[in-house]
């Protein structure tokens, strides 16, 4: 019979005591060469440390003040009832049963609550896993808005290189919302899975011994085939996105990082952030975003404030605003996929509710998350390391703590 699972306070890595030592003692070492940065307890010290473990470029930042605070620690006693439970449980209790590494929330441009544990602190660039993908999203949303993209346009049209793979048919759209069917299966227990091949393509993790697949992303992307009619039905795959930023990059001319650094982080004044890389300097636009927890919420509050930075200038095209904010269709959501996710869609490489607060959020596994409810003039952001990769390991305690915390404002 398996151990219990550890919980927050017992696997916390200061606690456990990774990487601590001089020199650390092979027991106390985190090691990509081991995969431990994959492996949990120590996945809760390597998330905050990932640019001391995988290749990344930098994302240029700029220097800008920290967002204004007006902090009430009483929101940490906060009430809510988990899905699937009749026992209510405080914020505070809700940030422990999810393996919190670090929480922001920020309404209407405040930070009212911040709490850190462990090894991530402000300064910390944690890994935003498919965060990533709603930056991506919004550079092609952009691009459409301002006419240099056709979202009906297949893909063969900016990428000839893909013509004869399974995303040579599909259209921007399609691939924007992940409406594509592509043989890919993003199942991440599964090392032989179409995540799993892809993790070991881009350097993600070490290749099992009989890998003989691509040793980097395009070539990995060129190799996907077909399953079944483009436009059908929502498909979570994140491949989808490095072929949406490979088009973005294609239009611009730049790599991820310098339209990052060109369309975010400059403009907003964020601190500088590393992008993760594979065998040939390909950044993983999928997942590999490493940034401080207080620049992610800045990006948010400039989202929620209809694209607009923080001295007026509009960064983003109020038109890509309005199409990001309507979401997918949800009669082609994945439901039975994400039960704790009822009526919500995907479109443009965001997840949303279509709830009273009209939240919408940029999610990645182990517990990443940007939550903006305009409604409620509110943005979230938090960092994780749940044990469970998939989100349905945190949505039962962290959908309804957010919409509590949004009614609570509201």
């Amino acid at each position: 019979m398996p151990p219990p699972q550890l919980d927050a306070i017992a696997s916390d890595p200061v606690t456990m005591g990774w990487m601590q030592g001089h020199p650390v003692p092979p027991e106390k070492q985190v090691l990509w060469r081991n995969t431990d940065h994959w492996r949990f307890p120590k996945t809760r010290w390597a998330f905050s440390h990932y640019r001391e473990l995988i290749p990344t470029v930098r994302v240029g930042g700029g220097q800008a003040a920290p967002l204004p605070r007006a902090i009430d620690d009483a929101l940490g006693g906060l009430t809510f009832t988990p899905l699937g439970s009749d026992a209510p449980i405080t914020v505070e209790q809700g940030l422990l049963g999810t393996y919190a590494d670090g929480i922001l929330v920020v309404h209407k441009g405040q930070v009212i609550f911040e709490r850190w544990f462990g090894v991530t602190g402000p300064e910390t660039r944690h890994i935003a896993f498919s965060v990533t993908k709603s930056f991506v999203g919004t550079l092609a949303a952009s691009l459409i808005a301002e006419g240099r993209l056709d979202p009906a346009a297949p893909v063969s049209a900016y990428l000839p290189e893909l013509a004869h793979s399974g995303f040579g048919s599909a259209t921007v759209r399609q691939v924007m919302d992940m409406t594509t069917a592509i043989d890919f299966s993003e199942e991440y227990t599964d090392p032989r899975s179409g995540i799993g091949a892809y993790s070991a393509a881009v350097g993600f993790v070490p290749p099992s011994p009989d890998y003989d697949g691509p040793r980097d992303m395009w070539s990995f992307l060129g190799g996907l085939g077909t399953n079944g009619d483009h436009g059908q039905a929502f498909t979570y795959r994140t491949c989808n996105t490095d072929v949406l930023n490979w088009i973005v990059t294609r239009i611009t001319g730049k790599p991820f990082q310098t339209n990052l650094a060109e369309r975010f982080w400059g403009p907003l004044g964020l601190h500088d952030a590393d992008v993760m890389v594979d065998s040939i300097g390909t950044p993983f636009a999928g997942g590999g975003l490493c940034l401080r927890l207080e620049d992610l919420a800045k990006f948010g509050e400039m989202i929620r404030l209809g694209g607009q930075g923080p001295d007026g200038a509009q960064l983003v095209p109020a038109a890509a605003i309005a199409s990001i904010r309507q979401g997918g269709r949800p009669d082609q959501f994945d439901t039975p996929h994400y039960p704790s996710l009822p009526g919500w869609s995907y479109g443009s490489q965001w997840w949303h509710s279509h709830g009273e607060d009209g939240g919408f959020t940029a999610r990645g596994i182990h517990g990443q998350l940007l939550w903006i409810a305009p409604a409620a003039d509110l943005v979230i952001a938090r960092f994780g390391s749940h044990p469970v990769a998939g989100n349905a390991g945190n949505d039962p305690i962290s959908i309804p703590m957010w919409q509590a915390i949004g009614r609570a404002l509201r």
